[in-house]
């Protein structure tokens, strides 16, 4: 069914209580570049911590994560906070305090600083093209709620989602991102862990059980068509001789579908032994899941990806650069690091409750005919088509609707609080290490082309994640989060060590 009324009111007005509050944060500014870039470098240490932590815990870690692990299994969407995360405490360790003795405006200016101004227009234009990436996955995922819960389609749900966290950037710069960022973490990570915690202790089951089965088209059948793999299933669900495999056990016709045929209860047969929430070995075994595939390649590269790629974040060390000691950045940076990892990683054990409600066991189950794996060796098989929506319907329907709503607000909240420092980031690196070496001109200049930037970037992330939208059979959310830290692990990191 369509989401109640409730879920579009109550996401609706505390956007705008963000949007507020971000909007006062322009009386901060003063008209000082400073202030407009790290905030005056006036950052207190709980703000370091909330704000990275936001910046982080985005909608890939929490949406994104719990797609994957919907459409696949745990570490496939688990490897996300553990990767975000996991670059927090390396930047605390080994970068944080560095960045912060700089008292540079931008992540390129350290590399300016370093090895001259063609290495700062390059890694400029290394991290742009990244955080288009980031703020336009961030995009994809809010756009993907907003538009299941107002009933509009995804690509207006994109631009609405666009404009809004622009509005309060252009005006407040970092002084706005932090303070909302304040507000987003305390209401959207409570709220986060409250619904996944009521998942994970009340869900009817916490993943889908051995496969029931299915019947014949003859409603006189004693047995389906469906045979059990072991008599231990066999017992569970009372299975009787099969007709036509003497020996084995297949599924109870008469007792699970009677002759009328109205009331029954079967399923598709996807899971012969069941599912289980986690297989401790998904990442040190590449069988640990057959019959499916097992990405544990992919799955150790991603975690290496955003480790290291974000290192060259610009939204993380720009918060290094606004905190107000060494100190208070290096710690900000390891406590938001373990935040990431309390708020993001139980939402991937929500993946194995969402296949119980939408999986290929479940009456809302699609498939493509003819689209055998040869290692099940069956004449005809069909591939499982995973809803994009299944996690934001399952949000709606499962849990209490205030914990519901209250999960959806801190998705919301979460992708508001990344989106908006990646369209500050591009808006200040595009204006203070590109333009500012085509035609110099003053701090009062640079602020108004900070804000006049951070427009064309905003509306190029749309256009992409208009185009990479929920539905697109690439993968959606959680995917352009990888790209993005791929491009600056490949451009920025090795000098960025040798600084």
């Amino acid at each position: 069914p369509d989401p109640p009324a409730g879920f579009a009111i109550g996401v609706g007005i505390i956007v705008l209580i963000f949007c507020a509050i971000g909007l006062a944060a322009f009386y901060f500014v003063g008209g000082k570049a400073e202030n407009f870039f790290v905030a005056g470098r006036s950052l207190p240490l709980y703000v370091v911590i909330l704000t990275l932590a936001s910046q982080s815990i985005d909608s890939n870690a929490l949406l994104g994560n719990a797609d994957l692990s919907y459409k696949y299994h745990f570490y496939d969407g688990a490897v996300l906070p553990i990767g975000l995360g996991l670059s927090l405490i390396l930047n605390g360790v080994f970068l944080a305090h560095h960045v912060n003795n700089e008292l540079v405006l931008t992540l390129p200016d350290i590399y300016g600083k370093r090895y001259g101004v063609a290495t700062e227009i390059a890694a400029s234009l290394c991290t742009c093209v990244s955080f288009l990436c980031l703020l336009a996955g961030n995009l994809v995922g809010m756009g993907a709620i907003v538009g299941y819960i107002f009933g509009v389609t995804d690509v207006v749900a994109v631009f609405i989602s666009g404009l809004i966290c622009l509005a309060y950037v252009a005006s407040g710069g970092l002084f706005s991102v932090a303070y909302t960022d304040v507000v987003q973490s305390a209401v959207g990570m409570i709220g986060c862990l409250a619904v996944a915690g009521w998942l994970i202790s009340n869900a009817e089951k916490e993943a889908p059980p051995p496969s029931i089965g299915f019947p014949t088209f003859e409603p006189s059948d004693t047995a389906g068509y469906y045979m059990y793999p072991d008599d231990e299933t066999a017992a569970m669900y009372e299975g009787v001789d099969c007709a036509n495999n003497p020996g084995a056990k297949c599924y109870n016709q008469q007792k699970w579908c009677p002759e009328n045929g109205t009331e029954c209860v079967a399923d598709n047969g996807a899971y012969p032994f069941g599912d289980q929430r986690i297989f401790d070995n998904q990442m040190s075994d590449p069988v640990s899941l057959t019959p499916f595939p097992n990405a544990i390649f992919w799955n150790w590269a991603t975690i290496f990806i955003l480790g290291f790629g974000n290192l060259a974040a610009l939204d993380f060390q720009a918060r290094c650069m606004a905190a107000k000691s060494p100190v208070d950045a290096r710690v900000g940076c390891i406590l938001g690091g373990c935040l990431t990892f309390i708020i993001g990683i139980p939402f991937s054990y929500l993946g194995a409750i969402t296949r119980y409600y939408y999986g290929p066991d479940s009456i809302y189950a699609e498939f493509e005919a003819d689209t055998c794996s040869a290692i099940l060796d069956l004449p005809t098989c069909a591939m499982w088509k995973p809803d994009p929506k299944a996690f934001i319907k399952m949000l709606t329907t499962v849990p209490p609707a205030f914990l519901g709503g209250w999960g959806l607000l801190g998705i919301v909240a979460a992708s508001m609080s990344t989106s908006d420092g990646a369209i500050l980031a591009l808006g200040t690196v595009f204006s203070h290490n590109l333009m500012r070496h085509v035609a110099p001109f003053s701090e009062e200049k640079l602020l108004s082309f900070a804000r006049f930037a951070t427009v064309p970037f905003a509306f190029i992330a749309m256009l992409i994640a208009s185009f990479y939208q929920s539905e697109h059979p690439a993968g959606a959310t959680g995917y352009l989060l990888i790209v993005a830290f791929d491009v600056v692990l490949a451009g920025c990191i090795v000098p960025l060590f040798a600084c």
